[in-house]
């Protein structure tokens, strides 16, 4: 007699998401027969991982992304819900806190990959939505070169548009963040390691903001993480819902 296998609360998920709405639980044949694929927007939800200084782990990009954007697909109109592929976890790193980054170009290449992939399968609007404040002028060169190249109608959403800034200088919401990270995570986040060595300084001009006062306690942190969460999926909900109503392209570009 074999042993039984996993419970459904024992096995792993691929991410944080919407059962509904993510492509990798669906089989091929329902992709196939999608409803409405000229207008149902693919996400391509991309994260990095770094230290940003809020005392939480390396993932908190996508723990943050993938919440946010898991709610903002239950708050849509059903039929305006968006199909969201699994996250893109390797992105291009411009500082020394993030951890296994990749160069410009393989990062372009691999948006480049999935989005020829979701055109393969018959959809065309496709929603780039990005936590890294490192990756957002490259989103903006990929959905353009793809618009360009593939007649795809391209869009990109940052999470710091939405209220939740990762960046270490210009943000005004890292409080917010850490806020959130600490109810999703269940966790206090930890405190600074004074004996580290100094970070070289990120990009910009503006000085590191410090964050306002100590770490709100767990309790607290749950009570203000979960308005935090509401306000920025209801943000990012209503952004995907202007993409969706948004009419399809008429023509594909060439390159000149």
């Amino acid at each position: 007699m074999s042993a039984p296998g996993p419970s459904a609360q024992d096995t792993p998920t691929l991410c944080v998401a919407d059962g509904a709405t993510f492509w990798a639980w669906h089989s091929s044949p329902r992709i196939g027969s999608w409803p409405n694929a000229a207008s149902t927007v693919v996400v391509v939800p991309l994260a990095g991982m770094a230290d940003w200084g809020l005392g939480h782990p390396l993932d908190a990009e996508e723990t943050v992304l993938m919440h946010v954007l898991r709610d903002a697909c239950r708050l849509g109109a059903r039929e305006k819900r968006p199909l969201v592929v699994p996250p893109l976890r390797f992105a291009f790193g411009a500082d020394p806190s993030c951890a296994f980054p990749v160069d410009q170009p393989t990062a372009h290449a691999l948006i480049a990959e999935v989005a020829a992939s979701v055109a393969a399968a018959g959809f065309r609007k496709i929603a780039i939505v990005n936590a890294s404040p490192w990756n957002e002028e490259l989103c903006g060169a990929a959905a353009r070169d793809l618009r360009i190249s593939r007649g795809l109608h391209m869009f990109q959403v940052h999470l710091s548009a939405i209220g939740l800034d990762f960046h270490p200088q210009r943000s005004r919401s890292r409080r917010n963040v850490q806020t959130l990270l600490t109810s999703l995570y269940e966790a206090e986040p930890e405190p600074a390691d004074p004996s580290a060595p100094a970070r070289a300084p990120a990009w910009g001009e503006e000085p590191v903001l410090p964050l306002p006062g100590p770490a709100l306690d767990l309790k607290a942190a749950r009570k203000e993480g979960a308005a935090i969460l509401a306000v920025a999926a209801g943000r990012l909900a209503s952004l995907l819902s202007d993409i969706h109503d948004r009419a399809p392209l008429t023509a594909k570009l060439t390159p000149q």
